[in-house]
């Protein structure tokens, strides 16, 4: 199967914006997200109309979601898949690889340097990419140290279960100062087209978006807004 990150520059190179879609069944903030609706009925739309990976988060107190979600997506899309959690041990990375996914969240916020740094070389040894999240000037230092080489700036704070009122300032105050040779991804508190566009303008490379895709009656047109689609 193809990368995580080779997938989303595919994606850039036909002159769309990457967005990731976000299967979060619940957000603390907002409350059910998908009444109902099937999640991987979801995935498969995205994917349809050109999603070129799919996000699941597999936290299940505060967000609703399951290894069983995640296994399910796996098996019902083909595009790479990556795992949101609050990753803390390798056994969460083997776990991880076992589902199919191919790329783990590694929240620099939940773990000291030294953690970081074993899951990150763990994580490329199980051929899982993994995605550094930053939400402070120091973590993307942080991320630089590892060398890595796929970023997220997560807008809101993560430790606040993204119950602020993050935005793409954010990622307009950190993208600067990532590795130049990283590949950056703005996360969460987007809402808009003009949004995302603020993003990739500040030097994102693709945006993942959850919450606001699944609060709106058409997902797919909305999807395909942000991506840049005209018409």
């Amino acid at each position: 199967m193809i990368g995580f990150s080779e997938s989303l520059e595919r994606k850039k190179a036909t002159g769309l914006i990457p967005v990731i879609p976000d299967i979060k069944i619940r957000s603390p903030k907002e409350g059910d997200l998908f009444r109902g609706r099937s999640p991987v009925d979801a995935a498969r739309l995205m994917e349809r109309i050109g999603a070129p990976a799919i996000s699941v988060v597999t936290e299940s107190r505060n967000f609703g979601g399951s290894m069983r979600l995640l296994e399910d997506v796996v098996s019902g899309v083909s595009v790479p898949v990556l795992r949101k959690d609050f990753i803390q041990v390798e056994d969460d990375l083997r776990t991880t690889r076992d589902s199919g996914a191919a790329a783990i969240l590694l929240i620099c916020a939940c773990l000291p340097e030294q953690r970081m740094r074993r899951l990150y070389d763990a994580a490329i040894r199980l051929s899982l990419e993994p995605l550094v999240e930053v939400h402070t000037c120091e973590e993307m230092e942080l991320a630089r140290r590892l060398g890595a080489k796929l970023i997220g700036i997560n807008n809101r704070d993560i430790l606040a279960l993204e119950k602020d009122d993050g935005s793409v300032s954010r990622t307009q105050a950190l993208a600067a100062s990532a590795p130049r040779d990283a590949l950056l991804i703005s996360e969460s508190g987007i809402e808009t087209p003009e949004q995302v566009e603020a993003a990739i303008r500040a030097g994102a490379g693709a945006v993942l978006v959850g919450t606001a895709i699944w609060k709106v009656k058409s997902p797919g047109e909305f999807y395909r807004s942000l991506c840049g689609e005209k018409g």
